[in-house]
């Protein structure tokens, strides 16, 4: 597409003011005409030498997996063949909705040199998107003339949950690591339950520590080391249904529902131990057989690529069936949900299902807005209503809540900021505990 630049108007503009000239006969009319036959030429001549520009080379630098809500930089490089200087501005076909920052550029590109910058760029959603290509902007040699051209740089990126912390704790202890999601580890009591290995005997071990036969063999104190039983199993039981389509701070319950299982899950897999998944809304159901290791993590960044909540009621005695049937292992199931007061007897009879078998700890998501209209002020009839309806309905929460606790049910009622380190935080608990 080819538009004028500000350099033609003002031509045009001196073409008029000559025009005006002559109207009051102060400048010959043969001169006016002369001078629109040269701008015609020039307009003309200007824009068959921006036609005959070769695109500059483009390329991108872009990961083909992103994590979802995190910053993004994404380089494009340029090298312009000719040999004049050249001015071009830059737009990147990034996908639609993205929020981001330094686009479009505009760029001066030197003769045969290559230039490079970048601009940053935050996924929005999960899935699969397309970088259609990249749009350059040419100056005519005269700078008459502009046209936008659009140069064949397809790309097609993955955003998958927000993997990036799980890459921070790398480097990191379980201990540390669990502290950086926000989980609060009490002191430790007592040792864990499986045997690790022997080591030197330090300052402050108990005597039942000390291995008397290894102490003889080595000539001096050996102690036993201990840590949590491992090769045990974790399934997230995830609701994927309508309740899970609320929203706090501009992101979807679901989408933090995935950060914390990935985070809950790396913690887990560190441990030794096996991590599955059971996605559940309405009668359909997605299920995931636990794994060890990478593996199981890989499994879990594939599954929720292309996971969503939808808008259909979850059947819970349909999920719990259906866990019973795949899942014969004991495990620690953890069941994230949004409870209210009118899923009290089907939830509860579901938990009662799996708590046969496996140890069940059902965490129920608070929606942020419920709290900030429970502690509303009261200063006419409208917010006063407003703060007593969020009350009843917290209250009623935690009904449901105390009547699973009653039977002997782990619950966890938190805000989706608090989840990450709540879920491990109590996960290590229960490992420490010997409970599984």
């Amino acid at each position: 597409m080819i538009r004028p630049a500000a350099a033609m108007l003002s031509l045009i503009g001196v073409w008029f003011a000559a025009g005006v000239l002559v109207s009051f006969e102060l400048l010959p009319l043969s001169w006016w005409c002369l001078l629109g036959a040269l701008c015609g030429m020039a307009l003309v001549c200007d824009v068959f030498r921006l036609r005959r520009q070769a695109s500059p080379e483009l390329t991108r630098e872009l990961d083909a997996v992103l994590p979802l809500g995190e910053r993004l930089d994404v380089t494009l490089r340029l090298r312009h063949a000719g040999k004049r200087k050249r001015r071009v501005r830059i737009h990147d076909m990034h996908p639609g909705g993205w929020r981001v920052e330094g686009l479009p550029r505009t760029v001066d590109l030197a003769p045969s040199r290559e230039l490079g910058f970048s601009y940053a760029l935050w996924p929005a959603s999960r899935g699969k998107f397309a970088f259609a290509g990249c749009q350059v902007e040419l100056t005519s040699p005269w700078r008459l003339w502009h046209q936008r051209r659009t140069l064949d740089l397809a790309a097609d990126v993955r955003v998958f949950p927000n993997f990036a912390p799980l890459a921070r704790m790398a480097g990191l202890s379980v201990e540390l690591a669990s502290r950086s999601v926000g989980a609060r580890l009490q002191r430790r009591r007592g040792e864990g339950t499986e045997f690790q290995e022997l080591r030197d005997y330090r300052v402050g071990d108990s005597l039942r520590k000390v291995d008397w036969k290894a102490t003889a063999r080595a000539g001096r104190l050996m102690s036993r080391q201990y840590r949590d039983e491992s090769h045990q199993q974790v399934v997230l039981m995830l609701d994927c249904g309508r309740r899970m389509l609320a929203e706090d701070e501009g992101v979807g319950h679901f989408d933090h529902v995935l950060n914390a299982s990935l985070a809950l899950a790396y913690i887990a897999l560190r441990q030794g131990d096996s991590v599955g998944l059971l996605a559940c809304a309405g009668q359909n159901t997605r299920w995931l057989a636990p794994q060890q290791g990478a593996g199981g993590m890989d499994m879990l960044l594939g599954a929720g690529y292309d996971l969503r909540a939808e808008s259909t009621p979850t059947d819970y005695l349909h999920a719990a069936s259906e866990l019973q049937t795949r899942q014969r292992r004991r495990a620690l199931v953890v069941l994230v949900t949004n409870v209210r007061d009118e899923d009290d007897e089907e939830l509860r009879a579901a938990v009662k299902m799996m708590s046969r078998r496996h140890l069940v700890l059902v965490v129920s998501l608070r929606e942020l807005a419920l709290d900030r209209a429970a502690t509303g002020g009261t200063e006419s009839l409208e917010a006063a209503i407003r703060t007593a309806g969020a009350l009843r309905y917290l209250d009623q929460r935690d009904a449901v809540h105390a009547r699973l606790r009653r039977e002997g049910i782990a619950t966890l009622d938190v805000l989706t900021s608090e989840l990450s380190g709540r879920l491990v935080e109590r996960y290590l608990a229960i490992k420490r505990a010997g409970r599984l």
